[in-house]
């Protein structure tokens, strides 16, 4: 008889797949990627509430990273701010699109992980850049 899940069964862990920058779509989650900073701008440092009336630091980063596909904008918050230097390769895992102002930002979120790796052989496509891309929302009536 199969051990049902709970009863001892092991699951085995799904090995990640690994997809491009220039495969991203607006409103899609759950993305794995590997990407090279290009650039990092802080666009917002101050300080924000936190337990016990002391003030945390909250930093926003918006980095320009991608592969040899394709680039987009990275929005950087918090602790990842410090691991997206320009020149590291970092490991994205369960990244989503966000839009802002109709264009695509890459963000990863507390259910998410960012984590830098050793550095990748490949060059940033800087001119096909996804953030530059402008999306109008349509809506579609069902005439």
């Amino acid at each position: 008889m199969e051990p049902q899940q709970g009863q001892g069964a092991k699951t085995a862990k799904r090995k990640p797949v690994f997809i491009k920058v220039d495969q991203l779509k607006p409103g899609t989650s759950g993305h794995t990627l590997i990407v090279k900073v290009v650039s990092s701008n802080i666009v917002r440092q101050k300080d924000r509430p936190a337990a016990a009336g002391q003030l945390r630091p909250a930093r926003i980063s918006e980095c320009l990273i991608g592969d040899e596909t394709a680039s987009i904008v990275f929005t950087a918050r918090n602790e990842q701010v410090d691991l997206f230097k320009p020149g590291a390769t970092v490991i994205l895992r369960n990244a989503k699109i966000d839009m802002f102002k109709g264009c695509m930002r890459l963000a990863v979120d507390k259910w998410g992980r960012t984590e830098v790796t050793k550095p990748a052989g490949f060059e940033v496509n800087k001119d096909n850049n996804l953030s530059l891309v402008e999306y109008e929302l349509v809506n579609v009536d069902g005439e």
